[in-house]
């Protein structure tokens, strides 16, 4: 009996959904890091760069679905989408080859930043498997479930990249 497209679909969504994360995890656990070069040491500016951008999409994705400009809609979001692969591709390549940057704030400071960043990490695991489903669902023409999903996925998927903005706001003083 042979497995459907959906089937399949979600089985890789589903990997993905855990082998990201865990590859992450694994990644910044290595205490040596590989020289990729000077340049590497501008991928986080990049990456809240595209953290302002995604959530910039995002709001856009939100109003063009309210003003029923579908295709607006969907040119925003895929950008969206798109910008989170770089996010991943600049987040793999800044920690592979750089060691972590440390906060230095103190008092307030630190239990506020600490509080936004693990927010933006928990909330960015939960986050991807909503992202990928919706995405899969809105490709397949299945808005329906886009919707019901999207509803969810929407407001986390925003919160983390606002959340990534204002977490290397707070630590962009810290680089070296």
């Amino acid at each position: 009996m042979e497995v459907s497209l959906e089937k399949k679909s979600m089985l890789w969504i589903n990997v993905l959904s855990v082998v990201i994360p865990l590859a992450v995890a694994l990644m910044l656990g290595i205490r040596q890091k590989f020289d990729l070069g000077a340049w590497t040491k501008v991928l986080p500016h990049v990456i809240g760069g595209v953290n302002t951008l995604t959530a910039i999409l995002l709001m856009l994705g939100f109003y063009f679905i309210k003003q029923r400009q579908i295709e607006r809609h969907k040119s925003a979001m895929t950008g969206a989408f798109a910008l989170g692969g770089l996010f991943l591709l600049c987040y793999v390549g800044y920690h592979i080859s750089n060691p972590s940057t440390k906060f230095g704030g103190d008092g307030l400071m630190r239990y506020i930043y600490f509080f936004v960043l693990i927010s933006h990490i928990g909330l960015s695991f939960i986050v991807l498997p909503l992202v990928l489903r919706t995405y899969y669902f809105s490709w397949t023409g299945q808005y329906e479930r886009h919707r019901k999903i999207a509803k969810i996925a929407f407001p986390i998927w925003l919160y983390v990249s606002i959340t990534g903005v204002i977490a290397y706001l707070m630590i962009r003083p810290y680089y070296s």
